[in-house]
């Protein structure tokens, strides 16, 4: 697939989609509380995107059966939503994209339920904090590898691992399009250059010890090998020349 130039008319579709996804990942997170089920939170994500004359983006795609891909303490990406309840403590990624007037919006936050631990908060920091230093990187002329580059040193630095067999991607028209994202740099080669227009989506998954993972027999839940906490942030952006802009900002 061919990486697409979006225009300024795309652009404004985008951030449309963007915010409705992003301002859904948020008020479903903070509903969270303890005794919710993660469909409860899935049906918040629906509801909010329905209400927007918007269609959830992930909703049968691929046969996946929620509106959201809700991921709880040692779970990293692609949790079905279901009857497992929330309680204090945990920390729950909460995955969401939306559809309208032709483009996608697809962004993830890792939200508290109650006070975490002291290792679950670090976990939260670092690895929101390495969404931004990759958002930095993704300048007009910048390489790819220093997008992936700039995650993978914030975080591995201090000691955390980075899941290497999911990665980012670029979105517009079709959720998932080319380029992939990744958040490590893949041998050395840095990619390709970036440009005006391109939209990605920068989406660091950390967990606590080790890159390894493992998907469950759903076929879709991902869950950390070691069984240690992992953490999800992820931003739909625009390559400017003004600099990266953020699609996926809420309207909080």
């Amino acid at each position: 697939m061919s990486i697409t130039i979006k225009s300024k008319t795309d652009l404004e579709k985008m951030r449309i989609a963007g915010r409705i996804a992003g301002t859904a990942c948020h008020v479903a997170g903070r509903a969270l509380e303890p005794g919710m089920t993660t469909k409860d939170v899935d049906k918040i994500v629906h509801d909010y995107i329905v209400s927007q004359g918007a269609v959830p983006s992930f909703l049968g795609y691929g046969g996946f059966p929620g509106s959201a891909c809700v991921s709880v303490n040692e779970e990293v990406i692609h949790g079905i939503p279901g009857s497992r309840k929330l309680k204090t403590g945990d920390i729950v990624s909460i995955d969401v994209g939306a559809y309208i007037n032709g483009f996608h919006g697809d962004t993830c936050y890792t939200f508290p339920v109650g006070k975490i631990s002291q290792e679950a908060q670090d976990l939260l920091d670092v690895t929101n904090a390495s969404l931004y230093e990759g958002i930095k990187a993704a300048v007009v002329g910048a390489r790819l590898g220093e997008v992936s580059g700039a995650v993978e040193r914030y975080c591995a630095s201090r000691g955390y691992g980075i899941v290497r067999e999911y990665c980012g991607h670029g979105i517009g028209r079709d959720l998932h399009e080319s380029p992939e994202v990744p958040n490590y740099v893949q041998g050395g080669r840095m990619g390709i250059k970036l440009q005006a227009g391109m939209c990605i989506c920068i989406e660091p998954m950390i967990n606590v010890k080790g890159d390894a993972i493992r998907v469950c027999r759903d076929g879709w839940t991902v869950r950390t090998k070691s069984g240690s906490l992992s953490a999800h942030f992820e931003h739909a952006i625009a390559i400017t020349q003004d600099g990266p802009v953020i699609l996926t900002e809420p309207d909080l």
